[in-house]
């Protein structure tokens, strides 16, 4: 008995010695803030607040720009290096998958739709999808969405916030905005025909849950907490109903659309292109079907709700903190803005889709900001089977294999000397055109097979959105905006999308513009 006592005492000594060299195996790349049995435990609790500045202060210290991830319930490695991320998501596609990772965590939410699967699920929709974003009519067709809501909705709201010279949160106002025009977009839906504010707020608080479950030290607290039902799984379990009622009222309006013969703009939204080509899949019964629409439903809405608003916040920031660039931005769209006589001058200028693809400026401005805040700041994977990196890092199976557009936006190695500071001109050719950067080294949009297929979309959005606001306003923030100091210690949420900590208060300026004649 006495010796089986003295067995047991001994295997927490057993663990911390192989702990020990594990972590410390030259055949391991580096481990910065890593300890034996705990891992990066200590370091990850005391920078939970700034953890992407601090994985990226880690990163700057390997060599490769490649770390392992230790921790008691899983191991990973992260990366900002660009050659590791085309193998991750090129070279080796196939060995690094969503996988049961994703599944495990966002499976109540995003179910099989095609941000959460693997195989033939995932090729099925990316067929699908690829065709769809592919066609001019839907650029011209979200373009022209864009364009009347900015008309009707956006400038006359912020146009009422200037004349009463208020402070509002510009990064809700453009939350708020964005989630209208992808409803449209997507659906062809206004949001006023259905109950969208209990599902909008369900839909944060089940997204924020969602990314506490990846970063949570203990998987197995938030597991009890749902098979209990208790604190933030309760939440996400009466949020998911939320969104699923929400869901099924969109399909609802549609089936209404169909039966009533209301195909309005030949269904030019991505949902009846969706339900039309559904209609040739096979199914196993109506529940199935349904659920396939639901889980595409819910994938717009991740896609675009709050991916363009938590940029262009950003954006606005960055502008708030560096007058010439707003004077150039401004200055670019005087040139573009076509001079119309006096009596024809809109009360609101939109600028239209060809008016668009002349602003090189605000385009380079934008993947600037974008760089500097990707609304995704950290993306990860799953290691199918034993991999080597192209430095030689060991990535074993089940190893997650996590990627920093965040960190590698302010790596040296990737972006010189100068790679923290807002340069638009970066982007720029000596003839002033915006110019794109290899994919591997501004992955914001993702890489490889799984390329963001909404990103020429998304920067129409962003483009009209932001050349009508700055056309007409000068915008002012109540902190000052992007200072140095703040540009080291920038005010992010830690959570699946890179929002600003408390929003974005701001002022608005009229701009005063000549006469035309």
């Amino acid at each position: 008995m006495d010796f089986i006592t003295l067995l047991l005492s001994l295997v927490p000594v057993l663990i911390f010695i192989c702990c020990f060299f594990i972590s410390s195996s030259p055949s391991h790349p580096p481990c910065p803030e890593s300890y034996p049995i705990i891992g990066n435990l200590p370091g990850f609790l005391r920078n939970r607040n700034r953890f992407h500045d601090w994985v990226t202060d880690m990163l700057c210290q390997t060599p490769s720009s490649t770390l392992q991830i230790n921790s008691l319930f899983s191991r990973g490695i992260c990366t900002a290096n660009p050659v590791h991320v085309e193998h991750l998501l090129v070279t080796n596609f196939s060995n690094y998958v969503k996988g049961s990772r994703f599944l495990n965590v966002l499976y109540e939410l995003l179910g099989h739709g095609i941000f959460n699967v693997d195989g033939r699920l995932w090729t099925l929709q990316r067929k699908v999808a690829s065709h769809e974003f592919n066609t001019k009519s839907l650029k011209h067709f979200i373009s022209d969405v864009v364009k009347s809501e900015i008309a009707k909705t956006l400038l006359p709201n912020l146009s009422k916030a200037c004349d009463e010279n208020s402070v509002f949160d510009l990064q809700e106002v453009l939350g708020k905005f964005t989630f209208s025009t992808i409803s449209k977009v997507a659906f062809g839906i206004d949001l006023q025909s259905v109950s969208n504010l209990p599902f909008a707020e369900a839909f944060d608080d089940a997204v924020e849950i969602c990314f506490s479950r990846f970063l949570s030290p203990f998987p197995p607290i938030w597991k009890l907490k749902r098979l209990f039902n208790i604190g933030s799984e309760k939440r996400f379990k009466e949020a998911i109903e939320t969104i699923n009622e929400f869901a099924m009222e969109i399909m609802k309006s549609k089936h209404q659309e169909e039966s009533s013969g209301e195909r309005v703009a030949k269904n030019q939204d991505l949902l009846s292109r969706f339900m039309f080509l559904s209609s040739n899949l096979e199914f196993q019964d109506q529940e199935h079907k349904t659920k396939f629409l639901r889980d595409i439903i819910i994938s717009f809405v991740l896609a675009g709700k709050d991916t363009t608003s938590t940029a262009l916040t950003w954006f606005f920031w960055l502008l708030a903190g560096d007058p010439r660039c707003a004077r150039l931005i401004y200055q670019e769209l005087s040139e573009v803005a076509t001079q119309l006589d006096a009596e024809a001058v809109p009360a609101a200028r939109t600028f239209s889709y060809d008016e668009l693809k002349k602003l090189h400026y605000l385009h380079a401005a934008l993947s600037e900001s974008m760089r500097l805040f990707p609304p995704v700041a950290i993306n990860s994977r799953l290691t199918v089977s034993d991999d080597v990196l192209p430095d030689g890092t060991p990535v074993k199976k089940g190893w997650f294999a996590d990627y920093s557009a965040y960190a590698m936006g302010r790596m040296e190695r990737v972006w010189g000397q100068d790679c923290r500071e807002f340069k638009p001109e970066r982007w720029l050719d000596r003839d002033g055109k915006y110019r794109s950067f290899d994919q591997f080294r501004f992955p914001v949009f993702h890489c490889g097979p799984r390329t963001c297929l909404g990103k020429d979309l998304a920067y129409i959005q962003m483009k009209a959105i932001a050349a009508a606001v700055m056309y007409e306003f000068e915008i002012v923030a109540a902190d000052g905006g992007a200072t140095s100091e703040r540009m080291m210690n920038p005010p992010y949420i830690v959570a699946l999308l890179l929002k600003m900590t408390g929003g974005f208060p701001v002022r608005l300026k009229r701009r005063e513009k000549p006469k035309y004649i």
